[in-house]
């Protein structure tokens, strides 16, 4: 039988009990708690949230891993990008380097291996024990939302953070939208459907027919959030986020139904509804909507690609070689070679886009291996 606080466990009743509880709290009188306020409970509800719980989602204990932890290529490789970035806007202090949903810090850690003491890393996450796993290394000040560092100026990273953020979920009956949710009861819950309350906003989405019944559109209104956010306090810099995804005509005809999923113990595929609290939840990034909010909120859109072109552009194959020659043996040598292939070929839904602000977006399209909005 697998240990209650194993990946593999279902949670105890009382964790249950606690969750129904949570999600009474953001239901509608009749019991009807839509999808996105089922998430933010599942996800970040105080003491029974996923990301708010106490032991570390990430890793081989964990439930999944992430391009920082394939090893060191990939943080060398984004701190090259720092360093670019730095560079091309004259290397005035301060400077942070700031990472959104910071988790246990892996990511930041690596950076601060690869770039100057100088510079400012700040770890920013939701959750009080990711705060406390980041801030364990001194170089990192970790925060609890961006909006914390008032303006500033640097590099701000969301990794994998748009995915997770809270989405509702549409579905065309054949005449009208449908917000799909949960549906509570005595002791537990169920999925359901009610007419949505409002139409699809935003764009681009398609006009559907009769014969369409059944699709589903997912939006992610927190996700758009995040990118006007860091508008607001990022007064000269670049925001690159990372994360599975795509455009959002090529997101709705590959996955009609969706991309909603749960994955635990480093399996994916499973129900959201189960384990809920002890699972992670996530959506695919509509980086057409993300890209939209990006122009609206004033942003330069600087590169839009795939993972394994931008860490070519970035460097990789430089910093590959150099940590090649510095490998202490062929075994280490031979794990290098696994993780960079990994790191290329093994995150193939993975897209980057590079936004820089008005202030010094000149001066970064300069840069040689940043190519101009449109040419990708």
């Amino acid at each position: 039988m697998p240990d209650p606080g194993s990946p593999g466990a279902e949670p105890p009743v009382e964790e249950r009990s606690a969750v129904l509880a949570a999600l009474r709290r953001r239901a509608e009188p009749d019991g009807f708690v839509p999808n996105d306020r089922f998430m933010e409970v599942a996800l970040y509800a105080a003491s029974v949230g996923y990301y708010a719980r106490a032991r570390s989602p990430f890793g081989p204990g964990g439930d999944f891993y992430t391009a920082p932890r394939v090893g060191p290529l990939y943080a060398r490789t984004l701190a090259a990008r720092v360093a670019e970035i730095d560079r091309a806007l004259g290397r005035r202090r301060p400077f942070a380097v700031v990472d959104l949903g910071a988790g246990d810090g892996l990511l930041l850690r690596g950076l601060a291996e690869a770039l100057p003491t100088d510079l400012d890393l700040v770890a920013v996450d939701r959750s009080p024990a990711r705060r406390e796993e980041s801030a364990s290394s001194p170089r990192i000040r970790a925060v609890g939302s961006f909006a914390e560092l008032g303006p500033c100026r640097g590099v701000v990273v969301a990794h994998e953070l748009l995915d997770a953020q809270p989405a509702r979920r549409l579905r065309w009956d054949g005449d009208r939208w449908e917000e799909l949710g949960v549906l509570l009861g005595p002791e537990g819950w169920s999925p359901a459907a009610r007419p949505a309350s409002t139409s699809v906003p935003g764009s681009p989405v398609p006009e559907l027919r009769r014969e369409d019944a059944g699709r589903v559109v997912e939006l992610a209104p927190a996700a758009e959030a995040i990118v006007r956010e860091v508008a607001d306090h990022l007064g000269e810099g670049v925001l690159i986020v990372v994360d599975y995804g795509a455009e959002g005509a090529e997101l709705r005809a590959a996955h009609p139904h969706g991309t909603f999923e749960a994955v635990r113990g480093h399996r994916a595929g499973r129900s959201p509804l189960a384990a809920v609290g002890a699972s992670d939840l996530s959506t695919f990034v509509d980086f057409s909507r993300v890209r939209e909010a990006a122009r609206r909120a004033g942003w330069v859109e600087l590169a839009y690609r795939g993972q394994a072109e931008a860490l070519g552009a970035w460097g990789f194959e430089s910093e590959l070689r150099r940590t090649l020659a510095a490998a202490t043996g062929a075994e280490e040598e031979v794990r290098l070679r696994l993780a960079a292939k990994n790191l290329l070929f093994g995150f193939g839904t993975f897209r980057v886009l590079e936004l820089a602000t008005p202030t010094g977006a000149a001066a970064l399209a300069r840069i040689t291996s940043l190519s101009p909005a449109g040419s990708s």
